[in-house]
């Protein structure tokens, strides 16, 4: 994962210097749709009924697309699509399970431009997530099962995405938290949520 995390970065980098040079120094506070990409590692965990759980380190991949809805104030509307790791992993005395969830998600996001002057501005925003997981495993001592197998984790999740970016030109980084807000366990006893933090970089073009 770090030679994939160390790839995309680079590329980031190269692509957010090519466009400084070659778009002219538009921000996102002054057009009205821009494009992103975004690369980021998330601490991803699960709250309810989990047990003692300790947080999963994961990555995160994504391609994002915006508009800006009032001439008169910065608000802008954003949405892409993402690919998270998310999971956790206990151990107990003797026994030991990790469980690794991986999604593809799609935010709606609502976003509010402060001009600091000089190509710079701060985002934060607010909005919904709803995620479809593709895949993942359960291991434990003695077994290595999929994680979305009968009586496990629902591939359907959602909840609310809480952060704030920062943009320079055309290069950007946010932090923030993902709230799980429906129960992703199959068991109907049960109830588990995905909440993660994460941080990413990338650009706005």
């Amino acid at each position: 994962m770090k030679r994939l995390f160390t790839f995309f970065a680079a590329a980031i980098m190269s692509v957010a210097s090519y466009a400084q040079y070659n778009t002219g120094d538009i921000s996102i506070q002054e057009s009205n749709f821009y494009f992103g990409a975004r690369l980021g590692i998330d601490f991803a965990h699960l709250s309810g009924d989990i047990g003692s759980a300790c947080s999963r380190t994961g990555l995160t991949l994504g391609a994002i697309a915006g508009v800006r809805i009032s001439e008169q104030t910065p608000i802008c509307i954003e949405s892409g699509i993402y690919y998270t790791e998310r999971g956790t992993h206990r151990n107990v005395e003797d026994y030991k399970e990790k469980i690794n969830l991986s999604y593809l998600e799609l935010p709606v996001l609502i976003k509010y431009g402060f001009d600091l002057g000089h190509d710079m501005a701060i985002l934060p925003y607010v909005g919904p997530y709803f995620s479809l997981g593709v895949g993942g495993r359960i291991k434990d001592n003695v077994s290595n099962v999929s994680a979305f197998s009968d009586n496990k984790f629902n591939r359907f999740d959602m909840g609310m995405k809480f952060g704030c970016g920062f943009e320079y030109n055309h290069l950007y980084i946010e932090a923030g938290y993902q709230l799980g807000i429906a129960n992703i366990a199959k068991e109907s006893l049960s109830t588990i949520h995905g909440n993660a933090w994460f941080i990413n970089i990338g650009f706005n073009i």
